[in-house]
């Protein structure tokens, strides 16, 4: 047996929460309310107003998703330039039995995220896909964090997770006899990054 260690160098983060807390009637009834006004997405269907988190009765929810998204930055890019995150367009998904959520990421965006609103953990996850430009695909004997073209993670009610916009994602055929709900955003920034004397200074208002 040889004795070695395997360290992971730049890893992708994968940011995860929950709201602790079930949503109130006023905000159940909204979700189902916007259900009857959205479109036929690739897969699923998607509520036509894309900056859903705007509306009132979703105002106690995007203050915890605020906090979410503050401890992200806090906690993954802790910088020191003088930057504000924010919300930028957000979405309600909802997903029946054997529908998916096509492969996409989200552009124009720095960071993304999904609250759960209706999950089951047994059925119900996100898949991640490795940005993996290997032009050598040998025989996989036992699949890991290392050799692996793809990873999910199973959701439930109430999960947050975030992670960069780059980072591709899908869902696969939905299992189960729930309606997946999820609440989809993305966050942007504001302030000034880089630096002015090394000419690598942002201003973003």
């Amino acid at each position: 047996m040889i004795n070695s260690v395997i360290n992971g160098i730049f890893p992708t983060p994968i940011y995860m929460s929950n709201i602790d807390r079930t949503l109130t009637k006023s905000e159940l009834e909204f979700v189902d309310k916007s259900k009857k006004d959205a479109f036929k997405n690739e897969g699923n269907t998607t509520s036509n107003n894309t900056y859903i988190l705007n509306e009132k009765p979703f105002t106690n929810i995007k203050k915890e998703l605020d906090k979410r998204v503050k401890d992200y930055f806090d906690k993954v890019l802790s910088t020191t330039d003088a930057i504000t995150p924010y919300i930028t367009q957000s979405w309600l998904n909802y997903t029946e039995t054997n529908q998916y959520h096509h492969k996409h990421s989200h552009p124009n965006s720095f960071v993304s995220g999904v609250f759960y609103i209706n999950c089951e953990e047994e059925v119900d996850k996100i898949k991640f896909f490795k940005d993996d430009k290997s032009f050598f695909k040998p025989g996989i004997k036992e699949w890991n964090l290392w050799n692996s073209e793809s990873w999910w993670i199973p959701v439930k009610t109430g999960d947050i997770i975030m992670f960069p916009s780059s980072l591709t994602h899908m869902v696969d055929n939905k299992e189960g006899t729930n309606t997946r709900i999820s609440l989809a955003f993305n966050v942007f920034i504001k302030g000034t990054i880089g630096d002015n004397k090394l000419l690598t200074e942002l201003i973003l208002e």
